[in-house]
């Protein structure tokens, strides 16, 4: 072949020199990889048109693995999300069925081959995945693969997952055409899984203006904190996509209380309380920061029978307040083998929970402001009995007495005695009334025994879905001391408890009195007493009593149910 002035080759002579049969097959050789060119840049073109239509990023993201399968002609792919820590936070395949991934088990985890992609973030085309130095195998019932295509996504700059592909389906490897192409796709992608982060930020950022907005105006139109607990509740079990919320509160001996639950088995954790130092829920509560784990059926930090009632999948828990002023906790689960909470949506339910405490607190200084108006009420109420009512009904006892002197009818002496003795006992239960208005004893720091226990009956109306009677008698508020009132009040809300897990009770009657001993009588219309009756619920109310030095009896009640008589003596 000779060569020209200019050192370009004498087409003219070498195509002088071929025959003609070999020229034309030439010829289709070259025009076929121009078409076929040609043909996969138009897929590449449409692949990213497809790619960017779409803002939901599961969706897109599905997408993604779809349309890199289709263009390098592969039988498999899938697409792993780094989670910065050399591992994977999820994992979407495409190519095995169903019943073929349950078989295999559990999704990788960025280990062998998957994770050389993530210390080495650069194109990786492979003739045979086992041949390589990192690959660690296929575990069982693993389809077989060989040939292999890794190519990083990186979302403004940032390596953000991987794209795998393997095994084409002409049985070849995969050639540098395929690489370039998915390195071109993987380009796309990027900016398809930003905009599609963008736009779930915008809407995620949406639902908690939503959802404050939504709290703030149920408290504007007047709404019980409890009913403001309940749509918080809902609220952050929409945002998050979870199967249980509840809202736990302090109380006085350190633990929290379940006060209010929603989602699938939430009647098993009503009146539930987490022991000081054995939950996640504390561990949010002392430190102010979200507590969460991936499984917490097996996380060291919460143990204990608490545990054994919620789903063992995802829980965060977050303070509902700022660290050193934590109103409460927002506890949200997930049953096993459902997905972890992601940072986003974490992000979002921290932001919502303290936003929520906030309302909370300010629905809750309204509330106080409506019971000190209520107790200047009352201590007006008060006054005008003690100083009216209570000196004109002496004045007519005095007076009476002294009518008895005057009177010689035997019977009618004695009538006139015992209308007096009538007057002094209306004298000492108006007296009673005196000291059961007041909603404080002189420098107590809580509300007195009869306004915890009536709140306490008053709560237990959301798990029994009615409201017990409820009688009081003597003189709670000043007889009775603090520890026995605090084991009182937990001896009542044991006892509700067991009444609305055990009983199917369609009534219940609460009755606490104080004579030598405070006394404490629940009695329901429910199934019976348990066959079992080492409920741990029945020993912790046995013990309570114990440590006072009373006791706790049960007996089956006149017409059916169960009659609860809890006791305590007030001097031991």
């Amino acid at each position: 072949m000779t060569l020209s002035p200019d050192g370009s080759a004498d087409l003219r002579d070498a195509l002088t020199r071929l025959h003609p049969d070999d020229l034309l097959g030439e010829l289709r050789v070259r025009l076929d990889s121009v078409t076929d060119s040609r043909d996969r840049v138009h897929r590449l073109l449409e692949a990213v048109l497809a790619v960017g239509s779409d803002l939901n990023l599961e969706a897109v993201l599905h997408r993604i693995v779809e349309v890199a399968m289709h263009l390098a002609d592969a039988t498999y792919g899938a697409l792993g999300v780094v989670d910065g820590q050399g591992g994977l936070s999820a994992f979407i395949t495409i190519g095995i069925d169903e019943q073929t991934r349950a078989e295999i088990g559990a999704l990788p985890q960025g280990k062998g081959l998957l994770g050389e992609l993530i210390n080495y973030p650069a194109a990786l085309r492979l003739t045979s995945i086992a041949e390589h130095p990192a690959s660690s195998g296929f575990p069982p019932n693993h389809p077989p693969m060989r040939s292999f295509l890794g190519v990083p996504v990186r979302v403004r700059n940032e390596v953000w997952g991987n794209l795998y592909l393997t095994e084409r389906r002409d049985g070849r490897s995969f050639d540098a055409e395929d690489e370039r192409i998915v390195v071109a796709l993987a380009a796309a992608a990027g900016v398809a899984i930003s905009n599609a982060r963008l736009y779930a930020e915008g809407l995620r950022r949406e639902q908690l203006l939503s959802a404050t907005s939504q709290t703030i105006r149920s408290l504007l139109s007047g709404a019980t904190s409890d009913d403001v607990l309940r749509l918080v509740a809902d609220l952050a079990k929409d945002i998050a996509g979870t199967d249980l919320v509840a809202v736990l509160l302090p109380r006085t001996d350190g633990s929290l209380r379940v006060e209010l639950a929603v989602g699938d088995g939430a009647e098993q954790l009503y009146g539930a309380e987490a022991p000081a130092g054995a939950s996640l829920a504390h561990l949010a509560f002392q430190t102010g920061l979200p507590a969460i784990t991936e499984g917490l059926a097996d996380d060291p930090r919460s143990s204990g029978e608490w545990t054994q009632r919620l789903p063992g999948g995802a829980y965060l828990a977050t303070p509902m307040g700022a660290p050193g002023a934590v109103w409460g906790v927002l506890g949200l689960w997930r049953h096993e083998g459902s997905p972890p909470f992601p940072p986003e949506t974490v992000e979002v339910i921290v932001s919502f929970a303290l936003q929520a405490a906030v309302a909370l607190e300010l629905a809750e200084r309204r509330n106080d402001a409506v019971r000190l108006d209520a107790l200047e009420d009352r201590e007006e109420i008060a006054r005008d009995l003690h100083d009216l009512v209570i000196q004109r009904l002496f004045a007519t006892g005095m007076a009476l007495e002294g009518a008895v002197r005057l009177v010689n009818n035997p019977d009618v002496s004695e009538r006139i005695v015992r209308a007096v003795d009538s007057l002094d006992e209306t004298i000492k239960d108006i007296r009673s009334a005196i000291f059961a208005l007041h909603s404080r004893a002189p420098g107590a720091n809580g509300p007195m025994l009869r306004g915890r226990i009536l709140a306490e009956v008053q709560s237990s109306a959301e798990m029994l879905g009615f409201t017990p009677t409820l009688r009081m008698e003597g003189l709670l508020d000043t007889r009775v001391p603090e520890d026995h009132a605090d084991q009182l009040v937990a001896a009542l809300r044991e006892a509700l408890t067991n009444v609305a897990r055990h009983a199917q009770a369609k009534r219940v009657e609460v009755s606490v009195g104080v004579n030598g001993d405070v006394v404490l009588l629940v009695v329901d219309d429910g199934v019976g007493l348990p066959v079992d009756r080492r409920d741990s619920g029945l020993r912790n109310l046995a013990e309570r009593a114990r440590l006072l030095g009373g006791a706790l009896l049960l007996e089956s009640g006149r017409d059916g149910g169960t009659r609860v008589r809890w006791s305590a003596p007030l001097a031991r």
